[in-house]
Formats: C-alpha cells, structure tokens, sequence
C-alpha cells in the first residue's frame, strides 16, 4: 500500500502550532487533489488546508479543538492504484451491488413483547393504573399520566417496558400543564476555534485587571438631528453615517487632553505604552463569534473617513476576510450592541488596553428643562477602565468630556 503524508504546512510568519478547528473528511473518504481536509486557525486567522494528491484518507492526526505543531503528520493517505498528481483522472468507484438476499426460511415464532400504546386505550378518569413503585417513579419524573399509558400485564399492569414504547411514540404528556413535555437531553459543545480564543482572551482580561465602570447618560438629541441632517445631504459615494463615526471623533478629542488612556499596559513588565496615534477597536459580532477590527489613526480621519473605514472592516470581518493586521493593534475599544445596547452594561476591557467606551441604545426619555418635562433622545454610555493605572476620578473626566462633546456636537469640529 503506498501511502503520502500530509503535514501541517507553515500557516504564517512566527506560527508554531496551529489549532484544529474542522474536518472536511473522515477515515475511509476519496479526495481529489486541491479538495479541502481540514481547517486550522490561528490568531483569529482561519486556514483552509488541501490535499496535494489523489487518494483515500486512511489516517486522522488529531481531533477538532487539538493543537498540532507546524510540520507534524495531519493526514495519511493511501494512493495505491490512485494516479498521483494533476494528471489524476481515476474515477470515483461504483458502489458494489448488493447481496442477494438469503433464501426464506420458516422463521421462529417471535417472543411475546410489550405492545405499543395503540394495543391498549388509555384508562377512564378515576381509574387507578397498576404499576410497580419504581414504574409510578419514573412516570412522575418524566410529567407522565400513567392513565394513558397502556399496560401489557395481568389486569393491565403497567410496566417499564410500556413506558419505553409510549416515550417512543411520542405521547408522553405532562399531568400538570397537558402538551408540554419536559426535556431531558443533554448537549455537549466543546469550546475551539474562535470561541475558545474568547473565552481565553476574556478570561484572561477579567484575571488580570481589575475594572472599574463608570456609567453617565447623554442628550444624544441635538446629535441626531445633525446626522439626520448630514445623512440628508450626503453624496452617493459617501457612506451613511451612524453614531458611531461621532463617536470615535469625541474620543480623539478627550484622549488628546488624556492620553495615558490611549495606552497598553504590559502589566509583567510594569510599563504603560502610551501611544500618540489613536488605533479604535470597534467590537464587532460575526457568524464565528466576537472579533475587533481596528480603525488606524482615527486622529487622523474626519467624520466620512471614519464611516467609510467602520464599514469596509465590518464587512471584511463579517465575511472572514478580515486580515491578521485589520484585527490587532489597537489602542482603546468601542463595544456597542447597536439597537439592542440596553440601558446599562459592564463591557470588559480588550486586554491590554485601559479604557473600553461602551455605547448603549439611544431611547425617548422625559428631560426637565426647568420649567417642565420634554421629551429628549437620550443614550447612556458604559465605560471601563483598569483601576491599576486608571483613577475614577481621571475616568469620570474622559467620560463627561465626551459627554460634552457629544451633547453639542459642533465641539467635535471646532479647535475648542
């Protein structure tokens, strides 16, 4: 049997391992050259991994959720009678016919079994079913109304294997509330990919730093008139502003009179790196789970700028074609949940930034002016920040700054 090793190849600069996070094929699968066998990811990357041959998988390296070192075997197949290479043309074998069919024989007389819910009628109101006590147990356990379900036994006696054939059957119904039934299944999802590099990373943030959260609500009114107005007037090649371009602009203005929360802080060396340029993450939901593409030098982008740039990596991030570089570096967070924000929220810190600005919905609310209550758009704002670096007293300036800036919205444009 010739047979042609598969090895996990160098799936990028500095990677020594990679985790398993698909198989496209399992022991005993015919593969064309180029067909995909496995996914692997790493640093948020998902890459696809081909066969080079022709042949039939006779060997599986690992499990979904392992790691497996750059270079170590991944796949075995077998390429006996299988032309290697592009010139492959072995047709796909026909599946054998079937046998034929035993001649028939006098079969045995079959042994006596426990009938089906049909083969009784369930009993009159009032009329005590007979059961063992460990029958009467495991009905009420399951809600089940040992009234209708049929006996096999002397007088109708109900039992384990009666109430085998009614679960099977779907009848069971529950005494106290009639067409429900209670659920018993138990479903085990093993943590890989994506979701497990969440899991780690925001365990790691929540071990590591101590939060702090500080939450103020907006007049976000004069705001969205102004991009009502702006949205308006824009031309086809701009994109469609939402609060979120507003935003990322206050907060290059706030940090700029307070840059030590532009800062990552390397907490085994005891440095803080306060950087100049202001790299925004913008928490991002997609079908794989969480991710936070990076909108670089906001500080140097103007309000369309921003939009355009939040749209082009929200796209890229929803559709995985997000690179390595569009998913690091940034600086300070932004995790909004869009319309469905809440009134308050407690968002973790992109470790290892300092500060994280949460956004929360916009809604209607009465405002007292002084004189009577007017109805105001209003959005609270839920930001963290690490306590170790960050006093509460320098968090609640960050925060009424771009309250401020926000609540009179010609601010952000002006040099004040």
């Amino acid at each position: 049997m010739a047979e042609f090793v598969i090895k996990l190849p160098d799936v990028g600069e500095g990677v020594a391992e990679a985790e398993l996070v698909e198989w496209l094929v399992k022991v005993g699968d015919l593969v064309r050259e180029d067909a995909i066998l496995a996914a692997v990811m790493t640093d948020k990357a998902t890459v696809e991994i081909p066969s080079p041959v022709d042949g039939a998988v006779s060997w599986l390296g690992a499990s979904v959720g392992d790691f497996v070192a750059v270079g170590a075997p991944l796949v075995r197949l077998d390429v006996g009678g299988v032309a290697v290479g592009p010139a492959a043309e072995t047709p796909l074998p026909e599946p054998a016919p079937p046998p034929e069919p035993p001649p028939r024989r006098a079969a045995p007389e079959p042994p006596p079994q426990a009938p089906s819910h049909a083969a009784g009628a369930p009993r009159l109101e009032g009329e005590r079913p007979l059961a063992s006590p460990a029958v009467r147990q495991r009905a009420r356990e399951a809600g089940v109304d040992l009234r209708q379900v049929a006996g096999s036994g002397p007088a109708g006696r109900i039992a384990q294997a009666d109430l085998d054939a009614f679960f099977a059957q779907g009848r069971a119904q529950s005494e106290r509330a009639p067409g429900l039934q209670r659920r018993h299944e138990i479903e085990d999802v093993k943590l890989v990919g994506m979701r497990r590099r969440i899991a780690e990373k925001m365990a790691l943030a929540k071990s590591r730093i101590p939060h702090i959260t500080y939450v103020e609500e907006v007049d976000v009114t004069a705001l969205e008139d102004l991009r009502a107005a702006l949205n308006k007037g824009k031309r086809a090649d701009q994109p469609r502003l939402t609060l979120l371009p507003f935003l990322m602009r206050a907060m290059v203005r706030a940090l700029d009179e307070q840059p030590a929360l532009n800062a990552l802080f390397d907490d085994d060396a005891g440095i803080i790196h306060r950087h100049g340029g202001v790299h925004i993450g913008v928490a991002t939901q997609t079908p794989a789970g969480l991710v936070v593409p990076v909108v670089r030098h906001a500080e140097a982008r103007d309000l369309w700028d921003c939009a355009r740039e939040l749209d082009r990596l929200a796209q890229a991030a929803r559709s995985g074609a997000a690179s390595r570089d569009e998913l690091t570096g940034s600086t300070i967070t932004i995790s909004s949940l869009g319309a469905m924000g809440g009134v308050a929220t407690t968002p973790i810190i992109n470790h290892p930034e300092v500060a994280v600005v949460g956004v929360n919905k916009i809604m209607m609310r009465p405002s007292w002016d002084g004189a009577g209550f007017v109805p105001r758009k209003m959005m609270n704002l839920s930001s963290s920040f690490d306590h170790r670096v960050i006093d509460g007293w320098d968090a609640a300036v960050f925060v009424q700054r771009i309250k401020a800036l926000l609540e009179a919205p010609a601010m952000i444009f002006m040099g004040v």
